[in-house]
């Protein structure tokens, strides 16, 4: 014990105290990252612009250029808050109007920056995370707090979700119809999740397929209560439904189902 006592004052002698992880909350890293956030956004999308302008800002050139080369002109900016991984921040959105084949003009919208978003994917989907963490919106909020600066609350949280369960939906309904699949590898899995504040096992058939040129892609994953042959049977029925066309072999493990 005494010689431990000596090494802790050796390696923090008197009038230098130990730094402990809470003593100073303000991060000179995540402070510096978070500065340049709004010029590095608007620096992209102002080159954006100028691609699809086919000209700088302020650019001018030595001789008149012919109208064709002209794709539109500026017509000032607007304020939009953006909230990432982070935290959030107002830029500058610059506007814009393109000349259009017949001669009338379109508001330019930026592919990276689309319209009406207030946050970017990244956000979104740690958002969703946590909620399928098993915690609720509250909590979520509580959670993100330090993250976003405050500017998640509970409602933010419930319409990220429903934008998930919606985007799961149309993934689960889409068309196969274009999928050149030529095998399937059928499997099932059992996941740990945490349903009603309580951890559990739940059992997934998972159909994975193989295109003509070797790439894997994720057909289905279905929650069927285990590998019966009535479960396996109302997958491929779905993928049938769904027009999947007739694969040339299937893999599958041996499983009864």
């Amino acid at each position: 014990m005494t010689d431990l006592i000596r090494k802790t004052d050796a390696a923090h002698p008197a009038g230098q105290p130990e730094a402990r992880l809470f003593d100073d909350w303000i991060d000179p890293i995540e402070t510096g990252v978070r500065e340049r956030v709004r010029g590095w956004i608007e620096a992209l999308i102002q080159a954006e612009l100028e691609a699809a302008l086919g000209r700088p800002r302020y650019g001018r050139k030595e001789r008149p250029a012919p109208p064709a080369s002209t794709h539109g002109y500026r017509h000032g900016s607007r304020c939009r808050s953006l909230t990432g991984t982070f935290g959030q921040t107002e830029i500058s959105l610059p506007r814009a109007r393109l000349r259009t084949e017949d001669g009338r003009t379109t508001e330019w919208r930026s592919a990276t920056l689309r319209a009406y978003q207030r946050r970017t994917k990244a956000a979104d989907a740690l958002i969703a995370s946590a909620y399928l963490a098993g915690t609720n919106t509250r909590r979520v909020r509580r959670a993100l707090a330090a993250l976003f600066g405050g500017a998640i609350g509970k409602d933010t949280v419930s319409r990220v979700w429903r934008k998930v369960q919606t985007d799961w939906q149309a993934w689960n309904q889409r068309s196969l119809a274009d999928e050149p699949i030529v095998r399937l590898i059928l499997d099932g899995t059992v996941v740990r999740v945490r349903l009603d504040r309580k951890a559990t096992s739940i059992s997934l058939l998972v159909v994975i397929g193989v295109r003509e040129d070797g790439q894997k892609v994720l057909l289905a994953v279905k929650n069927m209560g285990g590998e019966t042959t009535a479960a396996w049977r109302a997958v491929l029925d779905d993928l049938v439904a769904r027009q999947l066309r007739r694969p040339a072999f299937v893999i599958v493990d041996g499983a009864p189902g």
